[in-house]
């Protein structure tokens, strides 16, 4: 029977449960990186809890992270241990994961390799390493164009280890030596390993050898993969990697259809990539083995692309396709279609919430980047905040009209410089909060602005009202990743209104969840998404749990709040990732009534600027010295890095200018330490 007492009892109080799902080194009571987030100091270690009799997790850096060995694979999961049927399906993972057998009482039980076995231990004989020798020549011509044929170029053979062979040397399961010579009817190529070779005779009869120890995990272009991509082609051989290669996708092959893929491989790859696509052979052997290995791996979100070929002996394969006139847009076009049915659903429903131009909602009655620093950078987060009628949703639809300019002309955004769209790609406006009506008038205004007469077809605007919150996430995941392949890129992403996607601001969990998807989208997609926080931020900080994460994450923070003047608004910075939010300008714009929109009046004078700087250190002052009274200057230093997010060397800038308007001074009693002066 499968109970929790059981597999503690299997485990070492849970000891080995530990050491099977956590891969990376690691000690008992000493530190180490958690693996369950991207974790920068080591500060979590496992130990020896006496008063439960079980091994526990706990890490230091976040107390969310701490727990016994089923809480540490519920995470690992995306399973709630405190659930009880979430439980259960725990214990039920760590049973058939760790091979326990405590479902069949006839099973043979778990045994940690580090608790030597009472009974004899049997002997597992290692896999043999097959010897051999090649001997490696100049590709000639002829195999440069067999290779060119599927678009594979020399540089991508070198860049994938593939050689020409002019011989190769090994021994047949007999111990007997054999050797095959290359010749121009027979061509030798190998796939070079660390410790092996694979060797491709693809006009032979024994097509496929292996020398020297191939292993159980073989992975063909795992590590010519970048860092993190969109879409990942799991599929049946080297040469269709190489071919998706030379077309501009990313893929990677196992030993061979039917071969057993590795979990531990592709866990890791869901982090990289976006989609994880099988993209084997059209015949029957391909078709059963992608079907096969889709159920296997479910729940890494792994799918199945069919390709539109016969199934024959040349037209089977992606490699065939290419071969059949297809091009690259052809095949994307094929994944395009294939998302389409992959999100019906979504996007059926959110094509109900686009703004059609062609038949605007009836007319309803009124109720109502700075100089040379960057703030909105591709694969990053950019926030706009501030209060209610300090003219957000204009400042963002300046940056939207900047956005959606193909040519030269000139227009007004407001102090910012913004990229242009010469390349077409999409430009996507998700309004929590307006209704349709209003969301139309807004984005005929930014037209305007943009001076043009219609919409661009990259511009695409929704009003997500209609919505539930968490349908909202969806529509906008699903849709970003539809207009990705279909414009082959995303220029900007506006989501006006990102408190409008979670219950509360101040849950803390799901403000996290929310602003860690959003910055992976970005990083996938390698696009700036603008986050609009529709409420009053709190000196250099943001409020809420929400507003907390936004400030760790983006990559820059605007305030925009009323002037002395209320007809002026002014846009100062929060955060700069690069520099200090202090020295970028405060720029203002106002109502102009014959232009019929806001327009840039300039920067506030050096003075005001000044003043600002002195008024909010002084309130960063008040906020470290009023938890300590004296600090020396490295200690100070650490309290301004963490409460305004800057860099050292700009916090030690921010002290030098503290002490000079004698912001802070030098404790008189004890000249080593700094504390609170004379605040203005």
């Amino acid at each position: 029977m499968i109970s929790k007492q059981a597999l503690l009892d299997r485990t070492n109080n849970g000891f080995e449960i530990f050491r099977f799902y956590i891969s990376t080194k690691w000690q008992l009571g000493k530190n180490f990186l958690n693996p369950l987030y991207e974790d920068k100091k080591a500060s979590c270690n496992i130990y020896f809890d006496r008063n439960s009799r079980i091994y526990k997790i706990k890490d230091f850096g976040n107390d969310a992270y701490n727990g016994d060995c089923f809480f540490y694979v519920g995470k690992l999961k995306g399973l709630d241990c405190g659930n009880g049927t979430d439980f259960v399906e725990i214990l039920k993972i760590i049973n058939r994961d760790m091979s326990l057998g405590l479902d069949n009482p006839d099973y043979s039980p778990y045994v940690p390799q580090s608790i030597p076995q009472k009974s004899n231990p049997v002997n597992i004989e290692a896999p043999k390493s097959k010897p051999y020798n090649v001997f490696q020549q100049k590709f000639t011509q002829n195999e440069l164009d067999f290779w060119m044929q599927s678009g594979i170029t020399s540089e991508i053979l070198k860049f994938y280890k593939t050689v020409s062979l002019k011989e190769f040397r090994s021994e047949n399961k007999d111990n007997k030596p054999f050797y095959y010579t290359s010749s121009e009817s027979e061509p030798i190529f190998g796939y070079m390993g660390k410790r092996y070779v694979k060797i491709y005779r693809p006009f032979s009869e024994v097509r496929f050898l292996y020398g020297g120890n191939i292993g159980e995990n073989y992975c063909f272009g795992l590590e010519q993969l970048p860092a993190k991509g969109d879409t990942l082609f799991i599929t049946g051989g080297e040469k269709d990697v190489m071919t998706l290669a030379a077309h501009g996708f990313h893929a990677i092959c196992f030993n061979s259809e039917t071969s057993t893929i590795p979990t531990g491989i592709i866990y890791k790859l869901t982090f990289r990539f976006k989609h994880i696509v099988l993209l084997y052979d059209a015949d029957k052997t391909g078709i059963e083995a992608a079907i096969r290995h889709e159920k296997a791996l479910a729940e890494y979100g792994v799918k199945r692309l069919l390709l539109p070929l016969s199934g024959e002996k040349k037209d089977k394969d992606i490699t065939d396709y290419f071969s059949k006139g297809n091009s690259r847009k052809e095949f994307r076009q094929l994944f395009i279609d294939f998302l389409d049915n992959l999100y019906n659903e979504t996007m059926t429903m959110l094509k109900s919430c686009e703004i059609d131009f062609n038949n605007p909602p009836a007319k309803a009655e009124e109720v109502i980047s700075a100089g040379d620093v960057p703030l909105g950078t591709q694969g990053n987060i950019l926030c706009i905040t501030g209060g209610e009628g300090t003219g957000k949703s204009n400042y963002v639809a300046a940056l939207i009209a900047g956005s959606i300019i193909k040519d030269n002309r000139t227009i007004d955004t407001l102090g910012v410089n913004v990229r242009d769209n010469s390349d077409n790609k999409a430009v996507l406006l998700y309004d929590t909060e307006q209704s349709e009506v209003q969301l139309f008038k807004n984005v005929s205004n930014l037209l305007k602005r943009a001076k043009l007469n219609e919409k661009p077809e990259e511009l695409r605007a929704f009003s997500l009202t209609g919505m539930s919150r968490k349908e909202r996430l969806q529509a906008i995941v699903q849709s970003m990743d539809k207009y990705h392949y279909e414009y082959e890129g995303i220029r900007l992403v506006v989501i006006d209104g990102i408190a409008d996607l979670v219950l509360s601001a101040n849950d803390e969990a799901e403000s996290i969840r929310i602003v860690d998807e959003l910055y992976r989208l970005a990083g996938i997609y390698r696009t700036c998404i603008v986050c609009v926080l529709h409420y009053v931020p709190n000196g250099l900080k943001l409020r809420g749990h929400l507003g907390s994460e936004l400030q760790r994450k983006a990559a820059a923070i605007m305030s925009i709040e009323l002037d002395s003047e209320p007809s002026v608004s002014v846009v100062k910075a929060l955060k700069v990732r690069d520099g200090s939010p202090l020295d970028v300008p405060l720029m203002q714009f106002s109502w102009d009534k014959e232009l019929g929109m806001h327009i840039y009046i300039g920067e506030k004078p050096r003075e005001e600027k000044e003043k600002r700087k002195e008024k909010e250190l002084a309130v960063v002052a008040r906020e470290i010295f009023d938890v300590q009274k004296h600090l020396t200057y490295i200690d100070l230093c650490d309290r301004i890095q963490q409460i305004m997010d800057v860099k050292e060397r700009t916090a030690k800038s921010y002290i030098k200018f503290m002490r000079e308007k004698e912001i802070i001074i030098k404790d008189p009693s004890n000249q080593n330490y700094f504390m609170i002066g004379h605040i203005i």
